[in-house]
């Protein structure tokens, strides 16, 4: 089945209605964002969450130092980086690192070399922003890089692609933001529903 992480929680209500309609995991953004959120509410919140959930903090070129403190003061299974963090940079964490690859054109997928043993993102590059740009990137392009390896696919899904772009990616997960928000930092429990229920309906069409 295809992983599915929720990012951009920033609040009790929305991290347990995600988390009880079947997220596997939930993201919570300490980088520069409207979805920004302090260490104590993060922790406050992943203190009402299942163990079963992989909590996931979103970083952009953080000190090392910091991100470790916010990681065990949080307690996060996950550190997704979305920087220009380095290999030897992801390899100094005790948790299980998820490295964001920006897709611009074919050549940014030669950056996915450069972090073997890390786990792989992609997301839409912006000039600008660091992520959640809510655009998505041309899906022949993940395609190319599944040849590669596997990944997980962010950049603009929504309850109205995803089930088209896990048919023709088929990446191993699926990473939304913007896609089932009301407004920015607050969720809606329809969309969310309805995005699960879209990845779930194509991994039955995809079997």
């Amino acid at each position: 089945m295809t992983w599915i992480k929720i990012c951009g929680i920033t609040n009790i209500e929305d991290g347990l209605k995600a988390a009880s309609l079947g997220a596997d995991s939930l993201g919570f953004i300490f980088a520069p964002s409207p979805r920004r959120v302090e260490p104590a509410t993060v922790r406050a919140i992943v203190q009402t969450l299942s163990t079963s959930v992989f909590k996931v903090g979103v970083f952009l070129n953080h000190p090392l130092s910091e991100v470790k403190e916010i990681a065990a003061y949080c307690n996060l299974n996950g550190l997704q980086f979305h920087g220009e963090e380095s290999l030897d940079y992801c390899q100094k964490f005790s948790q299980q690192v998820i490295k964001t690859i920006r897709i611009k054109d074919l050549e940014s997928l030669k950056d996915m070399a450069k972090y073997p043993n890390v786990s792989i993102l992609l997301d839409t590059w912006s000039p600008t922003q660091g992520g959640g740009t809510g655009t998505p990137f041309p899906w022949e392009i993940a395609s190319k890089a599944k040849g590669k390896r596997d990944f997980i696919l962010s950049g603009g899904l929504s309850p109205l692609n995803v089930g088209e772009a896990i048919k023709k990616v088929r990446p191993m997960g699926v990473d939304v933001c913007s896609g089932v928000e009301a407004v920015p930092g607050k969720k809606d429990p329809l969309k969310m529903a309805e995005f699960i229920k879209e990845v779930r309906q194509a991994d039955e069409d995809t079997k």
